[in-house]
């Protein structure tokens, strides 16, 4: 199996010479929301249905960092290094600080109503650099007690979500997207992607599985929404994006790098579904990624977007 395979020449130097494709853990039930800790170069992942969040070492390898999590999914971390949780079973944006080390934390919930109504099941979060939290809520954490708790929604809808930590305020940015998933800004924060996922619970062939761009108007409101790629085989669960500004999607048999333009660049082969992806390592140029039972590592030729 090719470590890349180049769809663009524009992408014929994300390949290092060397490097390939690496399995660094197994034994999920499915992998997803992978977030980089700096502090010690460890890897944080959630194995949804399992109910925990997993932990990669280069020294010790693979472990349990927490049990009984409700049902996380994704991760970002803010400013000052706190983690945040896309919490399908408190139906929530959950933070966790950081007192000494990963061992001593304490959580909080950040948001969890709108307008008095409980969220459907927050899926994926980042944090623009003004401090704001802007997050996807469809329903995947509500449907089943496979990932979280079945419930009614009682917003009636699946949004995009802006959260104001400072005012606590939360507003909807978007009812464009039928089932928002991943999101991520580009470099200078004036696109936001965000994939839909739609066709994730249909059994008709039917539904969305592709990325949607905005205009980040003011710094607050989203505009212009259009189709930016369509993503086949699979879904695009999660994304990111690095310091250029390519996009790098999940799919069913790859992760797949799509420059600003909406040319896909190459496909990067993975043996499992992929479900989301971060950059970290102290260059910020390995790509660890999130596929079904595994976490998998592949050093590139580009670089994530800088993060706490």
């Amino acid at each position: 199996m090719s470590a890349i395979i180049v769809h663009d020449p524009r992408a014929e130097s994300l390949a290092r010479p060397g490097e390939s494709l690496e399995r660094l853990a197994s034994g999920a039930a499915w992998s997803e929301g992978p977030v980089w800790m700096h502090e010690d170069g460890s890897v944080l992942w959630s194995d949804i249905p399992a109910n925990r969040m997993l932990r990669w070492h280069p020294r010790d390898g693979t472990s349990v960092w927490r049990h009984e999590v409700e049902f996380t999914n994704g991760h970002t971390r803010e400013a000052d290094g706190a983690l945040l949780h896309c919490s399908h079973g408190q139906r929530a944006i959950v933070r966790t600080r950081f007192k000494a080390g990963l061992a001593e934390a304490t959580d909080e919930v950040l948001v969890s109503h709108y307008q008095g109504r409980r969220l459907n099941s927050p899926n994926d979060v980042v944090v623009k650099r003004d401090g704001t939290i802007w997050f996807t809520d469809p329903p995947y954490g509500i449907v089943s007690n496979h990932e979280g708790h079945q419930a009614e929604s009682e917003l009636g809808g699946n949004y995009v979500f802006r959260f104001d930590p400072d005012s606590r305020t939360l507003d909807v940015v978007s009812t464009f997207v039928e089932e928002p998933n991943g999101l991520a800004f580009s470099p200078d924060e004036s696109v936001l992607y965000v994939s839909d996922t739609s066709a994730a619970l249909r059994k008709d062939g039917g539904g969305h599985h592709h990325i949607v761009a905005f205009d980040v108007a003011a710094g607050r409101t989203l505009t212009n929404p259009r189709f930016f790629a369509v993503v086949s085989p699979g879904l695009s669960d999660g994304f990111r994006i690095d310091a250029r500004g390519w996009v790098y999607t999940s799919s069913a048999d790859s992760v797949q790098v799509y420059h600003p333009d909406g040319t896909r660049l190459a496909a990067i082969p993975v043996p499992e579904r992929v479900g989301n992806l971060t950059f970290g390592g102290p260059e910020r140029d390995e790509l660890f990624i999130c596929a079904t039972t595994s976490l998998y590592r592949i050093r590139l030729n580009a670089r994530g977007i800088q993060t706490p």
